[in-house]
């Protein structure tokens, strides 16, 4: 058989398949043999004003300071963004409410918030000076002997390893939460600036994470049930705003909607990363998550990095069969994967179960953090940098 077009082809040019592009790049002798395919990349320049543009993702993403790191590594970290310091936990209705502070884990941040077409933007950027061969298509792939081929029209690419980091949902274990997100951007009469609030609700967690445009803004994330969902939806901005500050409180006073809101529904698929003998997948899909702690996005990039790390010799030799590496990346990546996604699993339920017990319980769990040092930055460090193999 013909030696196959490039060493590696990534199919998905989101920003764990970008950040995993880049990563590679920097470790390939060759950045040239390693391919991104993707729909709707950004390019440089837009002179007559033809291109078709997607729409403004209305996303904000909270990502925790390892991931910001492998980010500024890369030369891909926006040049706005908002740092978190603190994050504040409670539950409506209930006592018990613990803090989370950067102090106490020696980190400069615990986290920071980005625009999504911004973060995508700035890898997008940092691809077109890498090496790496962008396409804009996004076919699937099959094993064809030793290599994995991509139909692209009436033309074919192949590639000695294939990874998959594209929309495509992870077959395994699913659950679907009977719960949308709202997402909402609302400006705080008395904001906290480098705070983020997680406040567990009976239909729901409510996240407000502050924004990179404004100290005084915040992006909502409701998650509830679908009706409550589309009655928000339908809200006007006064309505809505009113709505938030009775659910959320008044710690940051009163709020005032801007611009337009949207919902997503919510659901956990994951399945294996592996999913054959070329292919390996990483973020999205091998794992989607319930955005409860903002884990999804995070996870995806220690795949990303991990893989980097352990393909960087077998670049220098291409050649070689890469089973036995990913089948080793494989292992070594699912304990943190099947942590973090119990962690997101277990907490917008158990939060949810309308027992007065359990829910006391849970505002005693939130106390007992606060009080306990040791546990409560366990926790925080699981959700900074994942678990460790």
């Amino acid at each position: 058989m013909d030696s196959p077009t490039y060493d590696i082809v990534i199919s998905g040019a989101g920003p764990v398949g970008s950040a995993l592009a880049l990563i590679l790049a920097n470790k390939s002798p060759d950045p040239a043999r390693i391919a991104l395919l993707g729909r709707n990349m950004t390019v440089p320049d837009d002179t007559d004003g033809t291109a078709a543009k997607p729409l403004p993702d209305p996303r904000t993403l909270a990502l925790n300071h390892g991931s910001r790191v492998l980010l500024e590594q890369l030369g891909a970290w926006p040049g706005q963004s908002a740092s978190i310091g603190v994050v504040h936990v409670s539950q409506q209705g209930r006592l018990g409410r613990t803090l989370i502070d950067h102090h106490e884990l020696n980190v400069p941040r615990l986290g920071s918030v980005v625009g999504y077409d911004t973060l995508l933007g700035c890898l997008h950027g940092a691809l077109r000076a890498s090496g790496v061969t962008l396409i804009n298509a996004s076919p699937p792939g099959r094993v064809a002997g030793s290599h994995v081929r991509f139909d692209i029209g009436d033309s074919h690419i192949s590639s000695a390893l294939a990874v998959q980091s594209d929309g495509t949902r992870p077959r395994g274990v699913q659950r679907h939460y009977d719960q949308h997100a709202v997402l909402a951007t609302v400006r705080a009469a008395r904001p906290r600036p480098g705070w983020a609030f997680e406040r567990f609700t009976a239909q729901g967690p409510l996240a407000a994470l502050p924004q990179p445009h404004d100290n005084n803004l915040y992006g909502i994330v409701w998650c509830c049930s679908p009706g409550l969902a589309q009655m928000l939806l339908a809200q006007s901005d006064t309505a809505f705003s009113a709505l938030l500050h009775e659910t959320f409180g008044d710690r940051l006073g009163q709020f005032q909607c801007i611009g337009e809101r949207h919902v997503f529904p919510l659901s956990l698929h994951a399945g294996p990363s592996l999913l054959n003998v070329r292919t390996i997948a990483v973020g999205n899909a091998a794992q989607t998550l319930h955005p409860v702690a903002g884990q999804g996005l995070n996870l995806g990039l220690r795949d990303a990095a991990q893989l980097g790390q352990v393909l960087a010799p077998w670049l220098a030799k291409p050649q070689d069969d890469p089973a036995h590496i990913l089948d080793q990346f494989a292992g070594n990546r699912r304990p943190d994967r099947w942590l973090t996604a119990a962690i997101t699993d277990f907490l917008p339920r158990v939060f949810t179960t309308g027992n007065p017990l359990i829910e006391h319980a849970c505002g005693l769990a939130l106390l007992t953090l606060d009080l306990a040092p040791p546990l409560r930055n366990s926790l925080a460090r699981q959700l900074l940098q994942g678990l460790r193999t």
